[in-house]
């Protein structure tokens, strides 16, 4: 089993940790992109966040981890479960035996995080016919892909801004619906493919195209820390985790514990989070003043802000809550300005501080 650098571990990079929790909390978010320079944790960031999720329920024997609390999202595998079951209660109730309720046997199954490498066909990424079946047994049968294996969970995408162009509009389709549709082979699948989409890579090797950027729901730029005593913190820890990972992992399996804890709470609490109406005022006007296309700006505005109060522990998201996600929420979304060459990051601290003075 692949052991993976612990996430309470990282050292620094702490706007960067906050948006992959509050992506996991709130996957309605939309994911979240993070740049910035090789070797700063962005993959050692989003691969330790699997250890942190608790378990999912899941229907025994799914292929796609349908959820068995909502028959309207099931795959065809699983309707199918069910329809036999119906089937199978009205046979008994018609010879007079009492029937019972249709219940899809459920498992309890790690919620996937699953890595889009850069030379995926499209074939591996969608799914396509079973080969093996269809020569040995002369059956035409769906072999799922990895959109499959990532469904209600998390598809990672490093060096995202590399990524060819067809897969780049696949992408773009089943993230808007939420849904895979494979029409090749004289297949005709349609499976639910729902997760949250996280991508890293280095600006210097490429832009991200418009369509997939706005996709994105939060996005962060990291840097190679400056500190000195932050740089030796990273070094130091490195080296005992790939010297003895085992005791390095029992070494900061309590901080782990308490993440994961913190987690489980803000997802409890997450719904009943309550957002009056001054906050989303505020985040129009802070959209408005910046010029951000469109409103999903401040649609993941308040999403993250709602999820921000959560980890926090608050029962009301406030303005502190907005501010501290303002720039990863809306950085990616603004339009260069010819007349100002000020990053994204400091267009947006200076708005905050124009539209909200302290």
């Amino acid at each position: 089993m692949a052991r993976y650098y612990p996430f309470s571990a990282i050292v620094g990079q702490e706007d960067m940790k906050r948006a992959i929790l509050v992506a996991a909390l709130e996957p309605a978010i939309g994911g979240v992109l993070v740049m910035g320079d090789r070797g700063t944790g962005k993959s050692t960031a989003v691969r330790a966040l699997a250890a942190l999720l608790p378990p999912m329920d899941a229907v025994a024997d799914c292929p796609y981890g349908c959820d068995p609390l909502a028959p309207a999202g099931l795959c065809f595998y699983c309707d199918g479960l069910r329809a036999n079951l119906q089937a199978l209660n009205v046979s008994q109730i018609a010879v007079g035996k009492k029937g019972r309720p249709v219940k899809l046997k459920t498992i309890k199954r790690n919620v996937p995080v699953v890595d889009l490498p850069l030379g995926a066909t499209e074939d591996r990424v969608v799914g396509a016919l079973d080969i093996e079946k269809a020569l040995t047994l002369g059956e035409k049968s769906f072999d799922p892909g990895l959109l499959a294996r990532a469904n209600r969970g998390f598809l990672y995408i490093d060096e995202v801004n590399l990524l060819d162009d067809h897969l780049v509009d696949l992408l773009i389709d089943v993230a808007a619906s939420g849904e895979n549709v494979v029409e090749r082979e004289g297949l005709s699948i349609r499976h639910p493919a729902k997760f949250v989409l996280v991508g890293s890579g280095n600006p210097e090797e490429g832009e991200l195209r418009p369509q997939l950027l706005d996709r994105f729901g939060l996005a962060v730029e990291v840097k190679t820390p400056t500190n000195m005593q932050e740089r030796v913190a990273i070094i130091k820890r490195r080296d005992a985790f790939e010297r003895d990972s085992i005791a390095f992992l029992a070494e900061w399996q309590g901080q782990e514990d308490t993440i994961r804890h913190s987690l489980q709470i803000a997802r409890k609490k997450l719904p009943h989070i309550k957002v009056d109406d001054k906050l989303l005022e505020q985040a129009s006007t802070l959209c408005s003043h910046l010029g951000t296309d469109g409103l999903r700006g401040e649609l993941t505005l308040l999403r993250a802000a709602r999820a921000v109060a959560a980890l926090s522990g608050k029962n009301k998201a406030n303005l502190e809550d907005l501010r501290a996600i303002a720039i990863p929420a809306l950085q990616h979304r603004l339009r260069r300005n010819p007349l100002d060459d000020s990053s994204s990051a400091v267009r947006i601290e200076r708005a905050l501080a124009e539209v909200f003075p302290v």
